[in-house]
């Protein structure tokens, strides 16, 4: 093989995988799986906040658009899959239910107002969760592959050197195949670990814009129906808003 031909084959991917120990080869397939991983939790993710944020977007502005809450609420249906019109559900639920049965005195407004607050502070809760599904994977994949990758690094040089000494040859035509296919598998974990890092800052940071937006919203709710308990009189409790 001429020395143009190995310089070719040092930087074939397929060369070098065919070419490495079988520690090396395992490395090389578990962190080119670890990437495939990640990607598809990337590409999830990313449709995932796209769709949100834009049903977020075309509810706010139909809630901005001076229709009333109750008409809105109607027109997102009784379960929703979106947690905003989810959260003006429950809230026009429980302030219904309130009116029905009377509000008579302040502790009970108090009661109604506090009942709100936590089925909506269990609604952020849990969309929280939901949304941060999948971050755990890309954190994994992020800190985990360089060092992966580094050690079937390791490893290849230790057999690259122990087939050096063997051969009693230090000649660099000798020396760098080894040496290459070892320092591919710290190549691959790079490759897997910089967008899974940079797509789990993108997308926590995205989440936790999200989480305040609901508890935005929730703190909006929580103001309509104080001011609605504040403007209705005591002898008209039990009619429908």
């Amino acid at each position: 093989m001429t020395i143009a031909a190995e310089a070719s084959s040092m930087l074939n991917p397929v060369e070098l995988f065919l070419r490495a120990d079988y520690v090396v080869k395992a490395v090389m397939v578990g962190l080119a799986v670890a990437s495939v991983w990640s990607w598809a939790v990337i590409i999830s993710k990313a449709l995932g906040f796209a769709s949100l944020n834009s049903q977020a977007n075309a509810f706010e502005q139909a809630v901005g658009s001076g229709r009333s809450l109750e008409e809105i609420a109607a027109q997102a249906g009784p379960a929703p899959a979106h947690p905003l019109p989810r959260m003006l559900v429950i809230a026009l639920s429980d302030w219904r239910e309130a009116r029905t049965r009377g509000l008579t005195s302040e502790a009970q407004a108090n009661l109604l107002m506090s009942r709100i607050d936590r089925a909506l502070d269990s609604l952020i809760a849990r969309e929280g969760q939901r949304v941060e599904n999948g971050l755990g994977v890309l954190s994994v994949v992020a800190t985990s592959s360089p060092f992966i990758g580094l050690f079937g690094t390791v490893w290849g040089i230790m057999n690259a050197f122990g087939a050096i000494a063997s051969a009693g040859n230090t000649n660099l035509t000798t020396v760098a195949p080894a040496i290459s296919e070892a320092l591919f598998a710290t190549a691959i974990g790079l490759f897997a670990a910089i967008p899974a890092y940079i797509a789990y800052n993108k997308f926590s940071i995205d989440a936790g814009k999200f989480t305040g937006r609901l508890e935005s919203f929730a703190d909006d709710l929580q103001a309509a129906v104080a001011r609605r308990l504040g403007s209705a009189p005591a002898a008209d409790t039990r009619r429908e808003v």
